[in-house]
């Protein structure tokens, strides 16, 4: 069964809440490239760098957790596929003029679902990871911008964020 870009695949005829049958399409490798960034005090961001944080290396355990995080995706998200991932890496970039950390994962498989909710699922824990590991310095830092960045295979082919190609 072949869809359009606007119609609502986890969702049947009368409306109801489905799985998505992947059972006819092609196993290819795809690749998923998901960002996000958590904004905080300067004074935090300068503990995380110097590794002055309370509980230790914070972008080291974060980086854990996102990988973790990406490989524990079916079970967070009630209708996706479990998949065999077949790589998962996780970076954190360090932006001092607007006090923030950036995490940029990407997520491969070979298989008939696409990647992009386990990239996305680890630069959400990876950054919720961060948050909790300097939450008692700063209570106010604030998660945002997670988004797909770009993605490889599949049907719908290669797709870039911001330039409307499919």
């Amino acid at each position: 069964m072949e869809f359009s870009m606007g119609e609502l695949t986890h969702f049947d005829s009368r409306g109801q809440a489905r799985m998505v049958d992947v059972a006819e399409k092609q196993e290819t490798h795809r690749v998923a490239i998901a960002g996000g960034r958590i904004l905080m005090r300067p004074e935090t961001l300068r503990k995380i760098v110097e590794g002055g944080a309370a509980k230790g290396d914070v972008l080291g355990v974060a980086r854990i957790a996102a990988i973790q995080g990406s490989k524990r995706t079916a079970e967070l998200i009630p209708l996706c596929h479990p998949i065999a991932l077949t790589k998962v890496s996780v970076d954190f970039e360090v932006h001092r003029d607007e006090n923030s950390v950036e995490c940029i994962a990407v997520a491969e498989t070979v298989g008939r679902t696409g990647v992009e909710m386990e990239a996305l699922t680890a630069v959400s824990i990876g950054l919720l990871a961060v948050y909790d590991m300097c939450k008692a310095v700063d209570r106010g830092m604030r998660i945002e911008g997670i988004g797909l960045r770009e993605k490889h295979g599949g049907q719908s082919g290669h797709w870039v964020a911001g330039t409307g190609s499919a």
